[in-house]
């Protein structure tokens, strides 16, 4: 099943499914956010030792991290509205840095999602 992958994709995969497996729907935001916050800083890292293919796949992965964030918005909740910009925004955002690379907007929506996250732990 994970032949095709590196050993550490294959591991942290399998770490992914096993967490996702046994997490709750905050359990899962929290992943999701970690996710991203990870995706972003290996795309940063990507860009910055020219690895186009690194910082594609970290793109694209912190890409479906903002997407299943923005699928689990309870449209019910008080901050779904603004989670809902939030999230809109930093996913355009995103979606302009694949031709286009924009280092300092990667950077601020990496710190504003672990503000947010830092946040959402601490509740």
């Amino acid at each position: 099943m994970h032949l095709l992958r590196s050993p550490q994709e294959a591991y942290r995969q399998v770490d992914f499914d096993a967490r996702v497996a046994g997490a709750n729907s905050r359990q899962l935001v929290s992943l999701c956010y970690e996710q991203l916050h990870c995706a972003l800083g290996s795309a940063l890292w990507g860009d910055e030792h020219g690895d186009p293919a690194l910082k594609s796949r970290a793109l694209t992965r912190a890409l479906t991290a903002l997407t299943a964030l923005q699928m689990g918005i309870d449209p019910a909740a008080t901050l779904a509205p603004a989670l809902t910009q939030f999230y809109r925004a930093a996913h355009a955002a995103l979606l302009d840095c694949v031709p286009h690379f924009d280092v300092d907007a990667v950077i601020r929506i990496r710190h504003d999602f672990a503000e947010v996250g830092q946040t959402l732990a601490a509740d």
